[in-house]
This record gives structure tokens, C-alpha cells and sequence, in this order.
């Protein structure tokens, strides 16, 4: 089958790699899934531009919609023909980390591109097909769809979000405590970001202020639910941020990018007393200023965000249309052009692209 591997820094390609089966001698808990859609992710993008270092090739790709083809004998939720959204890892989803809400920390569970608990490869998601360990609780099952009818391809962006960005905006929303009345800042315009925006609306939010210098995703951002937009950064941002509340700040900020500037952005944003809900990766090397947090009373929470527990939440509000955040792709392209998303997204030129196997 046709694969992404990514070779070094700006060094990505589409190569022929085996075809996934399902294990021999394992457990019988694989499926394998046809992809029907995967993407390009901003978190990508660290290894894209050498943040992190690529020792040796490597698939890539952590986020993909598709139809189940086959099963092992021990999988029992998941059947043949299942339309099914893969989370950005592997998980059980009954281990007591993934009970207490965190299957980011399964006890079993595993990363796409990498070896499972059990030594066989788990597929990257940018692929024509995946084999899924510990399928039961990795998947989840749209349940009467077919994506390839009329319906299916409609809500195929809508659906592929909430393999990671709109359950990771959803976690910064969360974590920030977000609720009926806040008043939210988002600190990045990338899909993450905008699905904060979303998230933050739905939780009842009263006024949403997406900060954003680019003028199509300023727009997206309106769409998805802000008030207000401030293009300014640093002290300049803060400032903006403090006029809008009162003089003092908002109740909560969102940081959806992982850079020291976006970090301090946040923290110096937020009102005495309020909180900042923070799912960025942390590549570029954000601190927390203890001092800072010691003096204003600001409170710090989030971290990789356990989708797959939010799945099954978000997606009758996709499914009914009350809910669109599949918005954030402007640009889809076929899985041979994998090069120009990761150029696209790298320079700006997309907020974030769909792939098509």
C-alpha cells in the first residue's frame, strides 16, 4: 500500500510499505481499517521543520476516518464495514487511567507509527489502510453511516476532527473551565485554536476573543463562534485584552500552540484569578513563571487531551449539524501531494489540510 514516511526536515514522501494484517499469535483485539481520510496536524509539523530530529525514516500521521475490513477473533464492538473514528492514539478504554478520564495514559495503549505493547507496527494514519491495535476501545463506531454516500462525504471533515483537534479544543475549553458566562481569549489561530473557539461556544461562553493576524482564519473564527478578534501580540496584546475586560482580563485563556511567546501570552492575559487551559505542544520551549502565577492567583491546567473520551460526546451534536468544526480545512489534497499539505500548512498557506487515499 502507499504510505507517508518522513525522510528529515522538510523531507516528506509517499512510498510503497506492506500491507497491515492483523497479528498472528497476538491477542485478536486488531482491526484493520481502510482510511478514508487522514490530515495534516500542526504537531506534525515539529518533526516537518526539525524541532524534533528524525533519526531515521518513519511513518507519520496520527489522524484518519475510515471502514473497518477486517477483525480479530477477540474484537467484539467493532464489526466489518463499521465507519470508524481512530483517536490520535491507541488505547483500551477500560484501564483505570482510561476510566479516571486520561487514555492519553493507558496502560496499554500506544502511539501510530510505533511499535504496540504486544511488538507489532501500528500503521501512521497518512496511509491507504491501518492496522489498529486494541480496536474495541481505539474505535469508535458511527454508527449507520456509510462515508461514501452523499451524507458520509458531507460530514467527513466534521468527522475527522474529532480525531484530534475539536477533542483537543474541547480539552483547552475544559480545562480552562470554561462555562456559561466566561469570558475566553484563544492565544492561536490554527485548527486547534478555532476549535477552541467552537468549544468555548458551545460551553456557553458569553464573549470569545480569537487572537489572529491572518485574515481567512479571522474569519473562520467568527464562524465558529468569537466576538471579537485582536491582531496584536505581546505586551501590546495583553493590553488590547485587559481594554476588552474591565481593565483586568478575561476569566479564562486558551494557549493552542506550545511556544514560550504563547505561553507567557496567556498567563500575562488572564484576569487575577482565572485560569488558562493550555493544549499547545510544548516544542518551543514554554515555562511556567511560578512568581507570576504566586502574584495573580492565574491557575494552569490541561495537557494532551484524551479524545477518545470526548468522542462519543461530540459527535451527535456533528452528526445533527449542530456542531461543524470541519471548517478548519481549507485545502484537501490526494495522499501522492502529502509534500504540498505539509508546505501548505508549514507556510501558512492552509489552516489545515484534508487527505484523500
Amino acid at each position: 500500500m502507499r504510505a507517508t514516511v518522513i525522510h528529515g526536515e522538510r523531507d516528506v514522501r509517499v512510498e510503497d510499505v506492506p500491507d497491515p494484517a492483523l497479528r498472528e499469535g497476538g491477542s485478536g483485539r486488531d482491526a484493520v481499517v481502510r482510511v478514508v481520510a487522514a490530515c495534516v496536524c500542526g504537531s506534525d509539523l515539529w518533526t516537518y521543520r526539525g524541532v524534533q530530529p528524525v533519526r531515521s525514516p518513519k511513518r507519520i500521521g496520527h489522524e484518519f476516518i475510515g471502514v473497518v475490513e477486517q477483525v480479530g477473533d477477540a474484537v467484539e464492538h467493532v464489526a466489518v464495514g463499521d465507519a470508524v473514528i481512530a483517536p490520535f492514539y491507541v488505547c483500551d478504554d477500560t484501564c483505570v487511567n482510561c476510566r479516571n478520564g486520561v487514555s492519553t495514559s493507558c496502560l496499554h495503549g500506544g502511539w501510530w507509527g510505533s511499535a504496540d505493547r504486544e511488538g507489532g507496527f501500528a500503521d501512521g494514519g497518512q496511509g491507504e489502510r491501518v492496522r489498529v491495535p486494541l480496536a474495541d476501545g481505539t474505535l469508535v463506531v458511527v454508527p449507520d453511516l456509510d462515508l461514501e454516500s452523499e451524507a458520509g462525504r458531507a460530514l467527513v471533515p466534521h468527522l475527522l476532527t474529532l480525531s484530534d483537534v475539536m477533542g483537543t479544543g474541547h480539552h483547552a475549553a475544559l480545562s480552562g473551565g470554561v462555562g456559561p458566562g466566561s469570558t475566553v481569549a484563544v492565544v492561536g489561530d490554527g485548527a486547534v485554536g478555532l476549535c477552541a473557539v467552537a468549544a468555548a461556544r458551545r460551553l456557553g461562553a458569553s464573549r470569545i476573543v480569537a487572537m489572529s493576524r491572518h485574515p481567512q482564519r479571522q474569519e473562520l473564527a467568527r464562524t465558529l463562534g468569537a466576538t471579537d478578534v485582536v491582531p496584536e501580540r505581546g505586551d501590546e496584546g495583553v493590553a488590547r485584552l485587559k481594554e476588552l475586560f474591565d481593565g483586568v482580563g478575561p476569566d479564562v485563556v486558551l494557549e493552542c500552540v506550545g511556544t514560550a511567546e504563547s505561553m507567557d501570552q496567556a498567563l500575562r492575559s488572564a484576569r487575577p484569578g482565572g485560569q488558562v487551559g493550555f493544549v499547545g505542544v510544548p516544542a518551543g520551549g514554554p515555562e511556567l513563571p511560578v512568581r507570576t502565577m504566586f502574584d495573580t492567583n492565574v491557575g494552569v491546567r490541561g495537557g494532551v487531551a484524551p479524545v477518545r473520551g470526548y468522542i462519543e460526546e461530540l459527535l451527535p451534536e456533528v452528526l445533527d449539524g449542530r456542531l461543524q468544526p470541519g471548517v478548519v480545512f481549507d485545502l484537501e489534497l490526494p495522499l501522492e501531494e502529502v509534500a504540498e499539505a505539509y508546505a501548505a500548512m508549514d507556510e501558512r498557506r492552509a489552516t489545515k489540510v484534508l487527505l484523500r487515499p
